[in-house]
């Protein structure tokens, strides 16, 4: 007796079919699960038996195998379970074929024979909705899968369940998510700028920051307010378009951490890993690859506070997927591909004491000790901080201040001005804001007067500048005369960029 159903795996972020196929003959009673099964598919046998048998139906005392095919691909989870089950009970008879049999089956299942959600499913779903017409699963993980478009979703809450359906003793009812993608109603409160005194200046710079998706780091002594900014870093962010909020509900299934109740992800990441987080831990990783911090942060803000504090090869491992906007991880089994399209927010004090330069307080830090801190941080990926800053600490009069402070709100509208300009801009040249111009784009967009090359020759000169730093001058630029409506780069919107590079040569001096 031989019975095939579906069910789909992930390798990163990408599904693919599995043929779960089963054969039972007549032997000594054995179970044996092939085609690469990591320990939790191998334990499934157990969890199948009992599902089965409390569930009211005959569990075959015969010679069971379970192939799980491509047979070369190693498989992960208890997500092959449900399909397991459905394939054991077609081949020994016990329900009848039906058209959900075409299905792709995907769900873990208790020894009561409940089905329990599994992670993965919209990634998978939408790797392999062009190959599938229908899907059974359990009604948590329904909402996610109901945003895959062209597939009918089932919710069946147990395997008792789902045979009656096959022997058409109830209805089977496509569930039908009744969502609207309206940021408004899932809106999470945010913490906002208004409750931060003083620090203008660094407010400015994160506002241009979100208004061209610029990368940031900010230097200070503590208690200067330098993570309380960027906290609130995702509170002027524009609001996630919908491809966007799926791109991020992706990753966060893939990694086990969609919490959603509608299934979407509905504001932008805020990610601060801590700074004894390894590299595989950032970047993603593992023998089936998982997405890091840099991917759960995609679309929004990866803050690493204390950042010379982090380790050297940890702060390395970002250079690349700061330039790319993805991460590419290679096994042996194959390679995966995960998107890490970010804002990148540093925090550092200037010395490992902390008050480096601060007037009210004395270094008590050596030359040696500053430079072995400040070397933490290698040029190469200073230089990809698009706006450095300094962060003053704040005094007696500003804290005590009773001016009221501007809102997040009111930021947020001049960010997502200055967004929709770029939208406009760069509508066929497949790039959404500044930070992502290429070389030829910066000079195609940011076109400088006679004037203004002789200002930036004598900035790349007296500051000893990299091409890329020219190339982020000009990004930065652009996204200043962004936020204040202007067609063209003026003089005062370049030598505003240009203040937030000199930032990294005092530093090293």
């Amino acid at each position: 007796m031989l019975a095939k159903v579906k069910s789909a795996g992930l390798f990163g972020i990408d599904g693919y079919i599995i043929e779960v196929e089963v054969d039972i003959s007549n032997g000594l009673p054995a179970f044996d699960i092939v085609g690469l099964p990591d320990t939790a598919v191998k334990e499934s046998k157990e969890r199948v038996r009992a599902a089965i048998k409390n569930s009211g139906l005959e569990f075959p005392m015969k010679r069971i195998t379970v192939n799980l095919a491509p047979a070369d691909t190693k498989k992960e989870g208890p997500a092959h379970d449900l399909a397991i089950a459905v394939s054991i009970l077609l081949a020994t008879g016990q329900i009848p074929y039906h058209r959900l049999a075409d299905s792709v089956f995907l769900g873990e299942l208790s020894l009561d024979g409940s089905i329990r959600p599994i992670h993965g499913v919209l990634p998978a779903l939408l790797s392999i909705k062009n190959h599938i017409h229908s899907v059974i699963l359990s009604p948590q993980n329904a909402p996610e899968a109901s945003h895959v478009k062209d597939i009918e979703v089932y919710a069946i809450s147990s395997l008792a369940e789902l045979v009656s359906i096959f022997r058409e003793e109830k209805s089977a009812i496509p569930y039908k998510g009744p969502f609207s993608f309206d940021t408004d109603l899932k809106q999470q409160p945010m913490e906002d700028f208004a409750d931060v005194k003083g620090q203008e200046g660094a407010k400015r710079a994160l506002e241009i920051a979100a208004a061209g998706g610029h990368n940031v780091i900010m230097i200070g002594p503590p208690g200067s307010g330098k993570t309380m900014l960027a906290r609130r870093m995702p509170s002027i962010l524009p609001e996630l378009t919908y491809e966007e909020s799926l791109e991020i509900t992706k990753i966060y299934s893939a990694a086990g951490m969609l919490e959603a109740s509608d299934g979407l992800i509905r504001v932008r990441p805020f990610r601060a890993p801590h700074h004894t987080i390894s590299a595989a831990a950032l970047i993603g990783g593992g023998k089936i690859p998982k997405p890091g911090e840099i991917s759960l942060a995609h679309h929004g803000v990866l803050f690493l506070d204390e950042l010379p504090e982090f380790k050297r090869d940890v702060l390395e491992a970002l250079r690349q997927p700061l330039e790319d906007g993805k991460v590419t991880i290679s096994r042996s089994n194959g390679t995966a591909v995960f998107p890490a399209s970010f804002t990148l927010v540093g925090a550092a004090n200037p010395c490992p004491c902390g008050f480096l330069g601060d007037s009210s307080k004395e270094c008590t830090c050596t030359p040696m000790q500053i430079s072995r801190y400040l070397s933490r941080i290698s040029g190469p990926l200073m230089d990809r901080f698009d706006i450095q800053i300094e962060v003053p600490p704040i005094s007696f009069d500003e804290l005590t201040s009773h001016r009221p402070p501007e809102t997040s709100k009111s930021i947020r509208d001049r960010v997502n001005r200055a967004r929709q300009i770029q939208l406009e801009r760069y509508r066929s040249e497949g790039i959404f804001y500044n930070a992502q111009l290429n070389s030829r784009l910066v000079e195609k967009y940011c076109t400088l007067s006679n004037s203004q090359k002789k200002m930036l020759h004598q900035a790349f000169t007296s500051l000893n500048l990299s091409a890329r730093a020219y190339d982020r001058i000009l990004k930065v630029a652009r996204t200043i005369a962004d936020l204040e409506g202007c067609k063209h780069i003026e003089d005062h919107h370049l030598a505003e960029a240009i203040q937030y590079r000199k930032l990294d040569r005092r530093m090293w001096l």
